[in-house]
Parts: structure tokens; sequence; C-alpha cells
């Protein structure tokens, strides 16, 4: 169950992220990229308005990253399709999309080149040799910068595109999370700046969903800069529910203090109900 609107007293950075393979769509991997990224952009006061998953199709990927440029986000981050094989059509779409030829980035290629010049004198190779399907990882769109990728292979990329800064990151996790973590989160920080997101929640027992559902609406009009996510962890004729709540403002303590007072509130309506509060730990 969702509470009507959503409101903060400062503008957040607004964030789409678009997750790109067939492997998510026909349900042989979870979207954990998606959830890992969505949580660190949130932590740092951003807001997510979408995530989006698309296959490995060139013309879909325009399509979708099209849409969302139109939409004018502060940030467009796609995932995966960066790698050597077929399948990789990232930033061919990318391409496509912004109107910029793919060409060898001399950045991207040094890049390409130390990590296969590694991997032979590490023995991984027999011979070192920068193969087309190796190069095409260091063929961007005109403008783009590599973000060195400390894990594996492949670059990650960055791209502006009137106002919108459109970065993408390899399918791989542990290659994803650490090219984010070690370039575009200052980048993120920095657009986030003097914003102080606060989380905390509940678990509720002893009342069922439906008779929450009228105090989440008079708490969040009494208290208008706090968002309140009902979460079911049963079904409604078993009373167990998780109650989220997420302010955001440009002070810590301001967003600290609107989330208690919205808890106190709500907890002292589930209460009088016959429902039992439990505030979770962070």
């Amino acid at each position: 169950m969702r509470a009507p609107g959503r409101l903060v007293s400062l503008k957040q950075p607004i964030f789409e992220i678009v997750t790109i393979g067939n492997e998510i769509l026909i349900g042989k991997i979870l979207n954990t990229n998606a959830h890992w990224l969505a949580k660190k952009i949130t932590s740092f006061g951003g807001s997510v308005s979408r995530i989006i998953v698309v296959g490995d199709d060139v013309g879909n990927i325009v399509s979708v990253i099209n849409d969302a440029l139109g939409r004018r986000p502060d940030f467009v981050i796609t995932i995966g399709g960066l790698g050597p094989t077929f399948d990789d059509k990232t930033l061919e779409a990318i391409s496509k999309a912004f109107g910029k030829p793919l060409e060898l980035n001399k950045q991207a290629y040094k890049l390409v080149k130390e990590k296969y010049l590694g991997y032979y004198e590490t023995g991984l190779l027999k011979k070192f040799k920068l193969t087309p399907s190796r190069l095409k990882m260091a063929k961007l769109p005109a403008g783009a910068k590599p973000l060195y990728n400390p894990v594996g292979t492949a670059p990650g990329v960055l791209l502006e595109h009137k106002g919108t800064i459109l970065i993408s990151l390899p399918g791989v996790p542990k290659e994803m999370q650490s090219i984010f973590e070690n370039h575009v989160a200052t980048l993120v920080k920095r657009h986030t700046k003097n914003l102080f997101p606060c989380e905390e929640s509940l678990r509720i027992t002893g009342i069922v969903e439906s008779e929450i559902a009228p105090l989440i609406d008079v708490v969040m009009r009494e208290n208008p800069h706090v968002y309140i996510k009902s979460h079911p962890k049963a079904a409604e004729p078993t009373p167990l529910i998780e109650l989220h709540f997420t302010a955001t403002s440009d002070s810590e303590v301001l967003s600290k203090s609107r989330v208690k007072k919205a808890i106190e509130s709500i907890s002292g309506k589930i209460i009088k109900k016959g429902g039992a509060v439990e505030l979770l730990p962070a």
C-alpha cells in the first residue's frame, strides 16, 4: 500500500536507472544491481524516479534512453552491456541515442590495453593481442569519458547531454560497485550536497494493513515532508507489517526530527487500535 504524495523541503536530484540484459527479463538472475544502486543513491539524498529493465536489443535500448532523456532527469545510469560479446550493445545504443559516432577513445584504449597486457604478464593469457572484441570496449561515443574499472576490463562511461549526466556501468556486480564507489559517488554527492536523508522502520503486529491505511493518510497530511511506505510481510489476515519512513532536508537534525514526529504520531494511533509497534534497527 502506498500513501499519496512525496514531498521534501529541497529539490532532490532525479535519477533513472536502466538495467540492460535478457538474463533479467527471462528470470535467470535477480536485478540486484539496481537494488544496490538505488539504495546508494537514496542514501546520498538523491531520488530514483524509475528503474527500467530492457533486453539486449539496440532499438529498444535507444528507445528507453531517449525516453529517459526526454524527461530530463539529472542522471541516467545504465547497467550492463559494456563487454566484448555480441550481446553487449549498450555503447552502440548510446551512440545512436545521442547522435554521436563510436570512435576509439585514446584513454579507454590505454585502459583496455593495460588490462590485457597485465593478464598476459600474469599468465592468464598465453599471448597478448588486442582483438576486435577487446577493442570494442575502447570504442566510446564521441565526447565520452572512460571510467577506470579496477576489478574487470570494460571501462565505465560518462557522457553529458543537455543537462543530463549519463553514466554507463558494467553488469558484473563487483565491477559496477567498484566503478561507482571510485568514480561516480563523488559526482553524485556534489549534486546532493547539503541534503540529509533519514530513514527509519517500524514493525507492526496485531493490526491488519487495511486498518493502518487511513492512519498513514492522516499522519502524512500532518507531516507533509515525510513519506511513509507500508510493506506487508504476510497476507492480510496475518497482521505483520513494516512501515518505512523517509525524509530529506537541508538539515540532518530536521530530517531526523520530522521522521521521529511521524513515527510517534502513527505509533500512538496504532497502539490505540490494539496494535504493537517495534522500532527496527537501522
